[in-house]
């Protein structure tokens, strides 16, 4: 028995329970109509290794789309629009938060996939994970987790700790090897853009485009918004990177994404990722006049300053105070601290890396600052 719902002049039939049986799921059609288009380089989604934790298969969604919307309805996900990219608290409305930038790396990611025939779902999963272990305050959270907590913490190997353990209070989003191996070798710092080290590439093609797609993004958006506050001025601007890259957000996006595309080809029988000398040379330019004159620019500079004594502060106030971390842990729908299965820092670095700008200031002004009694 089959029902049918018609949308204008295109009719589709939805087969019911009664014959589920007897023929291919809606999950099943997708996984084989990948194999008709996607190119040889491409993890289709009949190839993902797994989950940590077995599950039945749904039967609309392939598992990279499954984990996809595991994302998007997560918690952490929803907490990027208030974490800082590069400006933190800007008045403007116009500027980039966490979550921008991480809907703009899709966008970029997914243009790029689907040029070159590589699965747009594993793709835009890794995209829309990527930064989901951001601390608040940008990279001045990250360095101030890395000096009290660990100096190993690294916001890729929290975002996996997200996915994994932190995220449905301690039972984890259980996504798909694929996803999770992408968001732990999307970024190194400032390791090299076209990385050439086996250990800091992503084993699938999709997570290697989200990795320069990622930097394609921030060079372009946050010389954007350093030109809106004013940090820099146009004529500052390297002279070669207009002239190769172009002068605008979209000229400058539209040029890499060409690049990648049409300079990338097969070596070895692996999909190799290139770019010509010129526009590569042109962003590397790029990158090291951002982070000279806007990441370590004073007016920066002086708040990623200020932003890393609220983060330390909170630190030393939890590990002293258990039952007000509890407390905290439930507000942000995480799993309480069992003296058994986390050291008590690991649960405190927890909380403070899951909070948002916003969160921490509160909760800094809350407890720190004197409240007048009459």
């Amino acid at each position: 028995m089959k029902t049918s719902i018609t949308h204008g002049a295109r009719k589709q039939d939805f087969t019911t329970p009664s014959t589920r049986a007897s023929s291919p799921c809606l999950r099943e059609k997708f996984e084989l109509r990948e194999k008709s288009f996607l190119s040889p380089f491409a993890c289709s989604s009949l190839e993902s290794a797994g989950r940590a934790r077995q599950e039945p298969p749904c039967d609309i969604r392939t598992p990279f789309q499954l984990d996809r919307d595991r994302i998007v309805y997560s918690n952490a996900f929803r907490r990027l629009k208030h974490k800082t990219q590069v400006f933190l608290s800007p008045l403007g409305d116009h500027y980039r938060t966490r979550l921008t930038h991480t809907l703009e790396v899709s966008e970029i990611a997914r243009n790029i996939s689907r040029a070159m025939g590589l699965n747009e779902d594993l793709t835009e999963a890794i995209a829309l994970s990527h930064d989901l272990g951001h601390p608040p305050f940008g990279h001045g959270g990250e360095a101030a987790l890395k000096e009290i907590f660990s100096p190993d913490f690294s916001h890729q190997q929290q975002g996996v700790r997200v996915v994994d353990l932190l995220e449905k209070q301690g039972q984890g989003l259980n996504l798909s090897w694929e996803v999770r191996d992408g968001i732990l070798k999307h970024s190194k710092g400032f390791g090299e853009i076209m990385p050439t080290a086996p250990g800091e590439l992503a084993a699938t093609s999709e997570g290697r485009i989200v990795r320069i797609a990622d930097i394609m993004a921030y060079l372009n958006h946050d010389l954007d918004d350093a030109l809106r506050s004013r940090v820099i001025s146009p004529d500052e601007v390297p002279e070669a990177c207009i002239k190769r890259l172009g002068s605008t957000h979209s000229q400058r996006a539209k040029t890499m994404i060409k690049e990648i595309i049409y300079t990338s080809g097969a070596e070895n029988g692996k999909l190799k990722l290139s770019m010509g000398e010129d526009v590569f040379s042109a962003m590397t330019v790029l990158r090291q006049f951002l982070y000279h004159q806007v990441y370590r620019s004073p007016s920066v500079h002086r708040e990623f300053l200020k932003a890393k004594r609220v983060v330390k502060e909170l630190y030393s106030y939890f590990m002293d105070n258990v039952d007000e971390l509890q407390q905290e842990l439930k507000k942000m729908e995480m799993a309480p601290w069992e003296p058994g299965n986390n050291p008590l820092e690991r649960s405190v670095c927890d909380l403070i890396a899951s909070m948002t700008d916003r969160y921490a200031l509160n909760l800094y002004s809350r407890l720190f600052f004197p409240k007048a009694l009459f």
